[in-house]
């Protein structure tokens, strides 16, 4: 026996294509195409670089108290994180250890069973219907906990707070979790149900909607009990995960109310423009929520698509998975990108 059969072997998530080509048009990681807002650049010029060497506040308290003014929930309601992906993380090593599977959609996001692996935490995907909505009855059996996005990605599907709401009060025994990156661009936030639910688990981020994925903040609402649970194996694993300048950015970012609310109306409306050119030039899609379309085109197969793309300069992404690889996933960018996009389909579907 050698080393390596002592060592956890898992397959990683496998992130959207970052090119280091210049000049194109990246709409294959639903990054946010506008600039954080101006308080956000104010506090990088003013940052105290000698801060750098001291250790950053572990409890985040700059940003926690932030959002709980803005969200009008208690801090203690609130965790804070690296990201969503470190906040579902943190969340699947505290809350599902039981020996029933814990239940997401098979299309959805596919971190959820690399973390499922990385925790060895039993799983089952359930099917999503044709047209794929979750069928909320098959998540009335038994389970370890439930977590699924909603909008779920990469469909950009939005499902209705009343299905929401009865998932988590038929699974009382288990932690359920709603993932809402993309809450920000349409529907309603579960939030208000963590009075009601003790179970609830709502996570959002920072990265779409306001405009800072580089910085890597994102942050649950739960009841006191939950974050009590999450904040005690967060410091039981590394107390010090937020730096200095996130912390200051963050809470930048969320004074600007305004300008937050505008991005997201901009991000809208040119959505819905390219939803009805996509329409005039034959692709079909699910009614988007989010900040991208997951779209196919009537003729001409989804990888043939992505391939002339790119001879053109513009990145969108590709899932080689069952039931979706004839599909592409359309980050929304400025008005001229998406023309350019339009403009590069039209010469694509002239030329097959």
């Amino acid at each position: 026996m050698s080393f390596e059969d002592k060592i956890r072997k898992v397959v990683p998530y496998v992130p959207g294509e970052q090119p280091k080509q210049k000049n194109i048009i990246k709409l294959n990681t639903n990054e946010c195409p506008y600039p954080p807002a101006q308080g956000v650049q104010e506090k990088l010029k003013n940052f105290r670089y000698e801060d750098l060497r001291l250790y950053p506040d572990p409890d985040a308290s700059d940003i926690t108290k932030a959002l709980a003014n803005y969200y009008k929930v208690d801090e203690d309601n609130i965790f804070v994180g690296v990201g969503s992906d470190d906040v579902i993380s943190m969340a699947f090593m505290t809350f599902f250890n039981s020996k029933s599977p814990i239940l997401f959609p098979n299309i959805t996001y596919s971190f959820y069973e690399v973390w499922a692996d990385l925790h060895k935490v039993p799983y089952k995907k359930i099917p999503l219907t044709d047209d794929f909505r979750i069928k909320k009855e098959d998540y009335f059996v038994e389970n370890g906990g439930i977590i699924f996005p909603n909008p779920n990605a990469p469909t950009g599907i939005y499902e209705d707070l009343d299905m929401i709401e009865e998932i988590v009060a038929k699974n009382s025994d288990v932690v359920v979790i709603i993932d809402e990156a993309y809450i920000d661009f349409g529907g309603t936030s579960a939030l208000p149900l963590i009075e009601k639910y003790d179970n609830l688990l709502v996570v959002q981020t920072f990265s779409k909607s306001r405009a800072m994925a580089g910085m890597r903040i994102g942050f649950a609402f739960g009841s006191k009990k939950l974050i009590g649970y999450l904040k005690d194996v967060k410091f039981s694993f590394n107390s010090y995960t937020m730096n200095r300048p996130s912390i200051e950015c963050a809470k930048a970012s969320i004074e600007d109310d305004v300008y937050f609310k505008d991005t997201c109306k901009k991000i809208i409306k040119t959505r819905q423009n390219t939803e009805d050119s996509l329409k005039n030039l034959g692709f079909t899609f699910p009614k988007s929520e989010a900040n991208f379309i997951f779209a196919k085109h009537d003729k001409i197969k989804a990888k043939v698509l992505l391939d002339e793309l790119k001879k053109r300069g513009i990145f969108v992404r590709y899932f080689d998975k069952d039931r979706i690889d004839n599909y592409l996933r359309i980050t929304i960018g400025t008005d001229d990108e998406m023309k350019a996009l339009i403009k590069a389909f039209e010469e694509i579907i002239k030329e097959n």
